[in-house]
Formats: structure tokens, sequence, C-alpha cells
């Protein structure tokens, strides 16, 4: 396995994430409309969601990517708003009837048993649309690598990323997948949002090409390795560390690493994706890179 780097052992990742989500949340809460305009109970449900807990690690990747490449890391807050709001869409949607079911996320009721069905499918609606408006405005106000940031995410949520893994998620609940089919499900669903995070970044903040390709890299092997410590936590986390009822994937049948390699395997493989996405950095000022390789360590030693 490649050595982690002495700067990654070192970096206080907890301290990190702790300073960087008042900045996020605070960018959030700008972006977002007023709970009390109109329309009132859409922009309530739109605030609930985003504001219901959660790790904001997916904006974090983007302003660490952006850090890599030498550029201030608050140049890229758009694009990390932008995919804070397409995740928390995906999660409003997911805990639908139609989806997951789910009554709570983060610990506390989903949306949609908050606000209703309706509400939520549209706060979710108006979460991405929110999302893509952050990215055109940087995209006019900006240089030209705002327009490529964009369609990279914009890539990554659609039918070749996040919508199409969730479309091949619900066809492969009760069938035999094999472990090539279940990567590149989870390739879409839950890696190419966390990979578009950190190429995003990292192109906002002056990414040549060989630099884009080693984040790309990077987030490929960091999204696996953040499904696979999910489906184990599915299978060993309680209500209270999840935020959320464990055992779902057992109870819709859905094709998960420990159930196809088991739990050990699965331990295993999480850790060695995360050597591979340390490993992909390599070539960067290990100062620049101690945030991402940090939050590889720390995706993989969650407890939620």
């Amino acid at each position: 396995m490649p050595e982690r780097p002495a700067t990654a052992a070192a970096f206080d990742v907890h301290g990190y994430m702790d300073s960087m989500r008042p900045r996020i949340d605070a960018a959030l809460d700008a972006a977002l409309p007023l709970a009390d305009a109109l329309p009132a109970n859409l922009h309530s449900a739109m605030r609930y969601s985003v504001f219901a807990g959660g790790k904001r690690l997916r904006p974090m990747l983007v302003l660490a990517g952006c850090g890599a490449c030498g550029a201030e890391s608050e140049l890229a807050m758009p694009a990390a708003c932008a995919v804070e709001l397409i995740h928390t869409y995906s999660l409003i949607h997911d805990d639908l009837p139609a989806f997951d079911d789910e009554e709570l996320r983060r610990g506390k009721p989903t949306c949609h048993m908050a606000y209703g069905e309706t509400v939520a499918i549209l706060a979710g609606d108006a979460l991405q649309a929110l999302a893509f408006e952050k990215l055109a405005r940087a995209t006019l106000d900006g240089p030209a690598s705002w327009a490529a940031a964009s369609h990279e995410m914009a890539r990554a949520a659609g039918s070749q990323g996040m919508c199409g893994g969730q479309t091949l998620d619900i066809e492969a609940a009760g069938q035999s997948l094999d472990v090539a089919a279940l990567r590149q499900l989870h390739a879409y669903k839950t890696g190419a949002l966390l990979t578009a995070a950190v190429v995003c970044g990292g192109m906002v903040g002056g990414a040549d090409s060989s630099a884009t390709e080693a984040l790309r890299t990077y987030g490929d092997s960091l999204g696996l390795a953040f499904q696979v410590v999910d489906d184990l936590l599915d299978v060993s986390g309680t209500a209270a560390e999840l935020g959320k009822n464990p055992g779902g994937d057992e109870a819709r049948a859905q094709p998960t690493f420990p159930t196809l390699i088991g739990v050990e395997a699965s331990r295993a493989e999480a850790a060695r994706l995360r050597d591979e996405a340390i490993a992909s950095l390599d070539t960067f000022a290990p100062d620049a890179v101690a945030p991402l390789c940090a939050l590889a360590e720390y995706v993989v030693s969650r407890s939620h």
C-alpha cells in the first residue's frame, strides 16, 4: 500500500471541518430565499432540508480541491453551495415513498414527513434549480473555468451520474449483481457528485489537465470508498449514530458490498480505495493536499 503523507496524518481534520462548516452554512444561508418569502411553505421546506444537519463533505471537497491548486478556497464557494444544494435535493427525493420511503434523515423527520409529499418534491426541484442558478451567475461573472465547472456538475447530476445511478439502484432491487456492476451503479449514484465536487474546485482554482485528472482519480476512488462505508454502516450502525433507520438496504433487497463480498472484505476494500485516492495526489505539494488526504481518511473512519 502507498505510504500516507505525514501532513495528512498530522492534519486536524475535525478542526478543519469545524472551521469550514460555518463558512459554508453562511454562504448557503445567503443563497437560499428567506423562509417567509412567497411561497413561504416551499422556501421553509428548502431551508429545513438544507439546514437539517449534515457533514458538508461535498462543499468541503470543492473548497479543498480549489486550495490544492494554490488558489484561495473562497473563490469556489458558489460551486460549494451548488453541490450541497444538489445533494440535498437528491436526499429529499431519495426519502420519498416512491423511492426509499424514509421517515428520518439526520435524526429529524424527512422533508415529506414534515411538509407533505407534494411540497417535498417541489423543494427538491427548486434546490436543484437554485444550484444551477448559482453556477450560471458565477459563469457570467467569472473566468471561462466556471463554464467547465458548471458542465462537470450538470453531467454528474444527470442521467450519466446521480440520476442514472438512482435508476440502476431501483432496477437492482432483488437482483444478483456482480461486483463490477455494483461498482458501476455506485460510480453513478454516489461517486459522480463527489468526483464533480473536487474536480470543480480544482477547475475554478486553475487546475491544468494533469491536475484535473489527478483530482478526478481521487474523487472516483473516494466516492466508491464512501459508498462501501455507507453499506457497512447500514449493517452495523444504529439509528442514533446514522440519523436514520439502519437496515434499509436489506429491507429493500438492495445489493451491497457486504452482501456480495462480506464485511471484512468490504472494510479492506474501503481502506484500499482510501489509499488509492491519497496516492493519486502525489504530484501536488503535500501541504496543499493535506485537507483532501485527511478527508479521505475521515470518509473511511466515520461512524455516520
